[in-house]
């Protein structure tokens, strides 16, 4: 079998694409919206509070080293919200850790120090004290 010959566009040849907005007029066409002012404060807009979370001390399969589980996160948290979450409890720690699932995980023990940053975040924690 042989192959086929492709053809080729040569560099100096005009796109054979082509554009769709080429043709519209501005002119005649009302004045878009205005512009709206953001809101006054960060209390207008209703920022829904951080709920509940639950903290475990974990050494299960991870050779005797232990570590820190925060679990249970409401529903209405975002994924990126707990991975930033993680991020921010990662570098207050100065430890290292992961994102699971819903679930952030810390090395060390460190469930005093957790325990008042997720506080100070606004989270109501329970579990490991």
């Amino acid at each position: 079998m042989s192959k086929k010959d492709k053809s080729r566009v040569s560099a100096g040849s005009p796109p054979v694409l082509n554009d769709p907005f080429a043709g519209l007029q501005l002119d005649g066409l009302p004045p878009g919206p205005a512009a709206s002012a953001p809101p006054a404060s960060r209390s207008a807009a209703r920022i829904p509070k951080p709920g509940r979370v639950v903290l475990r001390r974990e050494t299960a399969h991870r050779g005797g080293k232990v570590v820190i589980v925060i679990d249970d996160f409401a529903p209405h948290i975002s994924l990126a919200c707990i991975e930033d979450l993680g991020r921010r409890l990662r570098n207050a720690c100065g430890c290292g850790g992961t994102i699971r699932g819903r679930g952030i995980e810390l090395q060390g023990n460190q469930a005093a120090k957790i325990r008042s940053l997720l506080e100070a975040e606004g989270f109501q924690v329970a579990g490991v004290t």
